[in-house]
């Protein structure tokens, strides 16, 4: 997980991008309390369903590579890659 400051408020999450559709988000006490969004977008149980400022800051991001988003592509030519390798072990006699 990397750190990500939001560009509005500078409140600093730990981030992992699995994929361009997937991210994961750590806030910790110093982020949550920083957080310009946080009290108006807070539902009744206290959680904070979106940032719409961090979201951008994440995206931002990731279009820099300050934070990696894995390449589906290179990551199916490596499992397509290791099976080819595992098949040619099998057919060997």
């Amino acid at each position: 997980m990397r750190p990500v400051a939001c560009l509005r408020c500078e409140a600093t999450v730990l981030v992992r991008k699995s994929s361009w559709h997937q991210t994961s988000i750590q806030w910790d006490g110093a982020a949550m309390s920083a957080c310009a969004e946080r009290p108006a977008a807070a539902t009744d149980a206290g959680r904070l369903e979106t940032c719409r400022s961090l979201r951008d800051s994440v995206r931002q991001a990731a279009l820099t590579g300050a934070i990696e988003v894995p390449d589906p592509r290179t990551e199916d030519a490596a499992e397509n890659d290791a099976d080819d390798q595992a098949d040619g072990e099998r057919s060997t006699p």
